[in-house]
């Protein structure tokens, strides 16, 4: 499989010389996914919201957890389609290592508080973590380069490859029923020369292969698995469903132009499983494993589907910009309806409106008191970044960085820390 990648798709940003002769052959792309499993900002994800705070259950995902489940959708994915399984899973374990506190919700937060430095996107904070932040490799003139990752890696990990200023307007609501004011991006402007040597001259604002199956893996393990973390948590009862209500959380959130009868087609579908849950979860063990029978069918209901209609659609192998991702529309539709069951049920719910101001209260405090501080109260990680910031931009760009790299609790920490006020006891970190 590795002779499907050229020399372009394997070179790194700084030439590294060949390991120690008698160290363990690995290569290339193995020994990028090394890299990002041994990275900080991999471990921060264990304590980082996925859709309910680490805090909240021993059961329910968190950022690190729901990264695995991605990567090994993603790594089986990969092989049936032919392209790199290490690159796939590489860029599926760091394709959520941008995301701030307090999942989504903090990233709205930190967006707002940007505007005039270029906003915060957690994609493209990925792309500026494995680039730059998260230091392995310098370059001649002593400028961090990041993990130095291979160029294929890098354009996988690249879920939107364009700047903020070619992103389409956003659409939908956010969970509190705002507009959604937030756009998806990949790369910051200050960090657009390192994404223009990855990217291929004609790729414009196409995924590679490779990004499309980590795109279609993290949708497939978001919107299975929130619904079970739901479920387990007696939110959600699949055997009794509001569809009037459901509907509108999904027009609102996923699928605006959709019919009620387009809906109950695409559910009447999906409760035709034989596996789908017909009374309530009850916590037994029995109830557990019919949950995780459930969610084990529609993982492979949806990547069969996929792989079917892909190698319908051309012979193959799927590497790099060499065809493409085919996801049917039912599949979409049937993905789209579990996203808009945990939004109406999880998301959507008066009291974790409520929290989710509070933390969004949390990260405007921190970013007001550094940047009024400044360097004095900053990781030494980034003190430097701080010193070496040209202009207010930059150094507002600093402080985004430094608050984004918190995790849940070490926000509320250095909230309690730099303001005087405890909120650690409340029950801030969960809904």
């Amino acid at each position: 499989m590795e002779h499907l990648y050229d020399d372009f798709a394997r070179e790194r940003l700084v030439p590294e010389p060949p390991k120690r002769v008698d160290a363990p052959v690995r290569m290339p792309f193995e020994r990028d996914r090394a890299r990002v499993v041994h990275a900080a900002s991999t471990r921060r994800l264990a304590a980082k919201t996925q859709v309910m705070g680490p805090q909240s259950d021993d059961f329910v995902r968190n950022r690190l957890t729901h990264s695995l489940e991605v990567a090994q959708v993603a790594r089986d994915l990969a092989r049936a389609l032919g392209c790199h399984p290490d690159i796939v899973e590489t860029a599926a374990l760091a394709h959520d290592l941008g995301h701030p506190p307090f999942g989504h919700n903090g990233e709205r937060a930190l967006d707002e508080l940007s505007v005039e430095c270029g906003g915060f996107e957690g994609n493209a904070q990925t792309l500026r973590l494995l680039t730059r932040l998260e230091s392995k490799t310098f370059d001649g003139s002593g400028r961090s380069v990041g993990l130095n990752l291979t160029r294929a890696t890098l354009d996988a990990c690249t879920k939107y490859p364009w700047t903020r200023a070619d992103a389409t307007p956003p659409s939908g609501v956010h969970g509190d029923g705002t507009p959604r004011t937030t756009v998806k991006f990949g790369v910051y402007d200050d960090d657009a020369p390192v994404f223009a040597w990855m990217r291929p001259p004609a790729a414009g604002v196409r995924q590679c292969v490779e990004a499309q199956v980590m795109d279609l893996a993290d949708d497939v393990a978001y919107s299975v698995h929130d619904v079970e973390d739901g479920v387990v948590a007696g939110r959600i009862d699949l055997s009794r469903l509001d569809r009037a209500g459901l509907w509108k959380s999904v027009r609102e959130w996923y699928l605006p132009g959709a019919s009620d009868d387009q809906l109950d087609a695409v559910l009447d579908g999906l409760e035709s499983m034989g596996s789908w849950l017909r009374a309530p979860y009850d916590r037994s063990r029995r109830g557990l494993a019919a949950l995780k029978n459930l969610t084990s069918d529609l993982i492979g209901r949806f990547c069969g589907s996929v792989q079917a209609a892909t190698f319908a659609s051309g012979e193959g192998p799927f590497v790099r910009y060499a065809g493409g991702v085919v996801v049917p529309e039912e599949t979409a539709l049937e993905i789209a309806v579990l996203k808009g069951i945990a939004a109406h049920y999880v998301m959507s719910a008066d009291d974790r409106v409520d929290l989710m101001a509070r933390q969004r209260e949390v990260l405007a405090d921190l970013v007001d008191v550094l940047w009024q501080r400044g360097d004095s109260a900053l990781d030494p990680y980034f003190t430097a970044d701080w010193r070496a910031a040209p202009d207010d931009a930059a150094r507002r760009r600093v402080v985004i960085d430094q608050v984004a790299s918190l995790t849940d609790a070490s926000a509320l920490s250095w909230h309690a820390s730099l303001t005087g006020r405890d909120l650690a006891s409340s029950s801030l970190a969960s809904p």
